[in-house]
């Protein structure tokens, strides 16, 4: 029989969830507990459709999600069936399946800087957000009772992050296993100095984000870097590495959009790095840093999602939604024993957070102007992805190789020959155009670079594309 899979799920259209999300998030659940299988075929989005009462469109829509996050493939003329490339989890009692810092000095005579990655300050709500740090300030009887808050942050503050992770990140976390912290950096660095000590290894992205290694190897711990592929980071280099060392503590990713090369870690990747996580007790930090602007269906769910996953940190931030001056970060992790040490390292140096901003952003989530803004924020930036990608075509795409991102604020361009970034970098800076050097990605050599586009006007994009073009193009002879 093609199709021996019987539905058993309603749709609760009272529920806040889309009505596609919900049918997708229900198949997944299916494929993961082993009642879909690798290989078994989905109803077709007719029946389906008419199985539950709702226009095919919605189904049609589901199924994409499912194809996009690679739980799915489609067959021409067959039908959609379970992907044969999802592993087994093995996991204790189952059996189922950055707030980006810029990283260098802008000086004066740089008129066009491609930054981090960085969100455009035009757009930030910072006139709702100053109303709303004025009137939480100005409330006397509040804040004669504020002294000395608790060292993770405001508990209604937290509640709110929590509720957000879970419904929009499909992660199952309550306030009392987050902090909140001064910006994803600052939760880096509680993160490595409670996790490790002098002997441990991180696994680390090559290319990867400098300012967390620099965090791990403060501690006196030493970096294992893995190279990244298309598919992201080479897990069986990873599972290698495992083997071999026994004092590896923890991996750090960034598995949404891998910074810098904007790529998604594969799901039969992701699967396989908790599958590892679990058998050699490592801590996974997940660094999510621009999960907001995405372009497609959703974002892909984060590893901190599974509820297969031991053990795990989880850094996000607010910087990029709210305004990017915004020092506003928070983690989350069901290890209390971790969260006590980084609690108690935070009020060694930093008593507690901002607790009248904390209250204010609180306050715009709750009227809804923070889900306004990023609705607005996301049709702005993926205007002008579009924009930039179209430039891109129009002027590299003989000279480099680049691909269209489902979210962020950068592309990463790749030359086609290898060139001498000391000579492409001074050339653009004569022309009053700064990137970032590569070498700010690795201790190695690498050939490519990320372009930022988030906090740039389309007449400095053009401008500084067609230069790019002409200095890579020279050069590349």
């Amino acid at each position: 029989m093609l199709r021996p899979w019987k539905l058993e799920f309603e749709i609760d259209k009272k529920l806040d969830k889309a009505v596609y999300l919900q049918i997708a998030d229900t198949i997944i659940t299916d494929i993961r507990s082993g009642r879909l299988k690798a290989g078994d075929a989905l109803p077709g989005s007719r029946n389906m459709a008419t199985m539950l009462k709702i226009n095919r469109n919605t189904v049609v829509e589901a199924y994409q999600v499912l194809l996009n996050e690679e739980w799915v493939i489609s067959k021409e003329r067959k039908g959609i069936f379970v992907s044969e490339k999802i592993p087994v989890l093995h996991s204790k009692g189952m059996n189922r399946t950055s707030d980006a810092p810029n990283m260098q000095v802008i000086t004066d005579r740089m008129i066009i800087n491609f930054d981090d990655g960085h969100p455009d300050s035009k757009i930030a709500p910072v006139t709702e957000l100053a109303r709303a740090y004025r009137q939480i300030f100005g409330i006397k009887a509040k804040w004669q009772m504020m002294g000395y808050g608790d060292e993770h942050g405001d508990i209604e503050f937290r509640k709110t992050i929590s509720q957000m992770l879970n419904h929009q990140r499909g992660m199952q976390i309550n306030e009392s296993e987050i902090s909140i912290t001064r910006g994803s950096q600052m939760g880096m660095f509680l993160t490595a100095q409670s996790l490790l000590t002098s002997g441990d290894c991180v696994i680390v992205e090559d290319p990867g984000y400098q300012p967390a290694w620099q965090a791990f190897e403060y501690t006196g711990a030493t970096l294992l870097p893995v190279s990244v592929d298309e598919e992201g980071i080479d897990v069986q280099s990873v599972e290698n590495l495992l083997i071999h060392h026994k004092n590896i503590k923890a991996i750090y990713i960034t598995p949404h959009r891998q910074y810098p090369t904007t790529v998604t870690l594969s799901l039969s990747r992701r699967l396989k790095l908790i599958e590892l996580s679990n058998q050699y007790n490592i801590t996974i930090i997940e660094d999510d840093y621009d999960n907001e602007f995405h372009f497609g269906y959703r974002p892909i769910l984060p590893l901190s999602s599974f509820p297969e996953l031991n053990n795990y940190v989880y850094i996000g931030t607010l910087s990029k939604v709210v305004a990017p001056a915004l020092r506003i970060g928070y983690l989350a992790t069901k290890n209390q024993d971790l969260l006590k040490k980084i609690g108690d390292l935070r009020k060694i140096i930093d008593v507690h957070g901002d607790v009248i901003m904390e209250q204010a952003v609180l306050q715009l989530i709750k009227e809804g102007a923070v889900k306004k803004h990023i609705r607005k924020a996301t049709v702005h930036y993926k205007n002008k992805r579009d924009f930039v990608y179209n430039l891109l075509t129009k002027h590299l795409k003989n000279v480099a190789n680049f691909t269209l991102p489902e979210g962020g604020l950068a592309f990463w361009i790749v030359p086609k020959t290898a060139l001498d970034w000391d000579l492409v970098t001074q050339l653009l800076s004569e022309k009053n155009i700064r990137i970032i050097h590569p070498k700010q990605y690795s201790r190695n050599s690498v050939n490519g670079f990320r372009l930022s586009y988030g906090s740039l006007g389309e007449e400095q994009l053009e401008q500084s594309i067609k230069v790019l073009s002409e200095i890579l193009t020279k050069l590349s002879k």
